[in-house]
């Protein structure tokens, strides 16, 4: 990938910056790098930081990039874009908007194709997310890796050929972390209840969800494999997993993850319905 890239940002919020902070100096020049934010706060946090040019609005310069960044909140993309549509030509526009498909947006740019959407996660901000991908036919391969690049410069990307396994990713990784957080709230609640400080509670959650994934990540053995290693029968771990299995934990994270999936799809309705 050659280091001219010329990548437009509009939105300069969190998961901007993690991209614009993968990007700015490895992938392209901070300079080659616009963003256009209403936050004049923001717009000045990174310019500082990265070297970007910016502007409050979008304008004719835009029509100079090879990609432009939608990232702004769902809600805002459908006035975002109706002020983009005048300016794009053979520009990839890139979308890390949140349940926007593509045939929606193609609409709202009045019929532009060179579309790829994504859904990444928050993990993104240290470099160590994961995205999903999905590129609508008329993408052309140049493109393509172009926003495999942009993505990859911060964590990991999966393609998907079908645009509705997007709600898949959505509710597997893009809400993922909240259940990992939400795991290690009920390990530091019983922690606490057994007698750790609140501190020493969170280090041994912390530690034990950071060791057990890099294990499972390092190993060459699938996951219901190490699990057992660890399960001896009668044990103490073959105790609370059989307490877990009573309460019904495993079917409840799988209902609750298909409940995310179906939610995405509904947001996707939602958002893409006619005025």
């Amino acid at each position: 990938m050659q280091n001219n890239l010329k990548i437009s940002f509009i939105g300069g919020g969190n998961m901007a910056t993690a991209l614009i902070g993968g990007l700015a100096g490895k992938l392209t020049a901070g300079g080659n790098i616009h963003v256009i934010d209403k936050n004049p706060d923001s717009l000045q946090g990174l310019q500082q930081t990265f070297g970007v040019s910016a502007g409050g609005r979008i304008d004719s310069a835009i029509a100079r990039s090879d990609v432009i960044v939608l990232s702004v909140k769902p809600q805002q993309i459908r006035a975002v874009v109706a002020e983009l549509s005048p300016h794009l030509s053979s520009q990839l526009v890139l979308s890390i908007a949140a349940g926007i498909r593509t045939s929606d947006l193609t609409r709202w740019l009045r019929g532009y194709q060179a579309i790829v959407r994504t859904m990444p996660n928050t993990p993104a901000l240290i470099g160590k997310g994961i995205t999903g991908m999905f590129a609508v036919s008329s993408v052309s391969d140049g493109q393509r890796n172009m926003a495999d690049a942009i993505l990859r410069a911060v964590g990991a990307t999966i393609w998907v050929d079908d645009e509705s396994m997007l709600d898949a990713v959505t509710a597997m990784s893009g809400s993922g972390p909240a259940y990992v957080f939400y795991f290690i709230e009920a390990m530091q609640l019983a922690g606490q209840k057994m007698g750790f400080t609140a501190g020493q509670a969170t280090q041994l959650a912390l530690a034990t969800f950071s060791g057990a994934t890099e294990l499972a990540m390092k190993s060459a053995d699938p996951i219901s494999i190490l699990r057992e290693r660890v399960t001896s029968p009668g044990g103490t771990t073959f105790a609370a997993i059989a307490s877990m299995e009573r309460g019904g934990v495993k079917d409840a994270i799988v209902a609750a993850i298909e409940a995310a999936a179906a939610r995405s799809e509904e947001l996707g309705e939602q958002f893409g319905r006619e005025s």
